[in-house]
């Protein structure tokens, strides 16, 4: 098993420290499920198929990551408190790549 350690404030502004496996092709939606970091029902209410925002979160670290999606894209156009470093949590596997990845999820809409 692969973990990488990857860094989620919360809506209170809490920051925990997390790991999050890169050999299971989690999203960091279901990382912050997994966690309890959001309320039932506050956070992946569509199952992560990029169909609402209840995921978006802010990205504060200059990790390169995967290119955004079509429907990403489309979801975030009409999401609310979106900001230039939003992402949709559903969206982003963790990779390698990710450690030391640090975001804030954005105030539930």
């Amino acid at each position: 098993m692969s973990d990488i350690t990857i860094t989620i404030i919360d809506r209170e502004g809490v920051a925990h420290e997390v790991k999050a496996p890169t050999d299971m092709n989690m999203n960091l939606m279901e990382v912050v499920r997994s966690y309890e970091l959001a309320p039932e029902g506050t956070i992946g209410v569509c199952g992560g198929m990029a169909m609402c925002a209840s995921c978006q979160c802010y990205v504060l670290t200059e990790h390169e990551l995967p290119e955004m999606s079509y429907d990403e894209d489309l979801m975030l156009a009409e999401a609310f408190y979106v900001k230039d470093t939003s992402r949709l949590g559903c969206q982003l596997h963790m990779q390698p790549e990710m450690e030391g990845l640090k975001v804030e999820l954005a105030p539930e809409s």
